[in-house]
């Protein structure tokens, strides 16, 4: 039985800056009007994060762009939003905070059926020679494919 996934909002920016080490599914909790608006797409994960406060992990710096028909419920685009997990995954989540270099950045937001998830990493900084390593092997990995593509006429 499949799923039927919906991509609102992919983080590629993340990619680029983090090792993506591990990969988690969180729910969230949202608003009537914030999912009117994420089903319109209007979503941005560029710069957010993760951490944990008082047992609870939040999503910071998601931003969720008001629904235009929404008027008076509309809430706060920058609002911390509270992720589903369970306890056992939170706690684990927080002892890899502790360690050096890690974060618990968001990659996507998609809908799964009917509900709003979000698909968080936990990701360790790049350095600068990384990311050029990963442009470069990416680069010739397009050369790759442009050429196999061209031999094939």
């Amino acid at each position: 039985m499949s799923e039927n996934i919906k991509i609102v909002a992919q983080n590629k920016k993340a990619y680029h800056d983090y090792f993506v080490i591990e990969k988690y599914e969180a729910g969230i909790e949202l608003f009537g009007t914030e999912v009117k608006s994420l089903r319109l797409g209007q979503v941005n994960l560029k710069d957010s994060f993760c951490k944990v406060y008082a047992g609870d992990m939040l999503a910071l710096g998601v931003h969720i762009s008001p629904y235009e028909k929404g008027n008076i419920f509309n809430k706060d685009p920058l609002r911390h939003k509270r992720l589903l997990l369970h306890k056992k995954e939170i706690m684990k989540l927080n002892g890899m905070l502790t360690r050096d270099g890690y974060s618990i950045i968001p990659l996507s937001i998609y809908f799964k059926g009917s509900k709003a998830k979000m698909e968080i990493g936990v990701c360790k900084g790049k350095k600068l020679y990384d990311k050029r390593e990963s442009d470069a092997k990416r680069d010739a990995q397009r050369t790759i494919e442009r050429a196999s593509k061209g031999g094939l006429d």
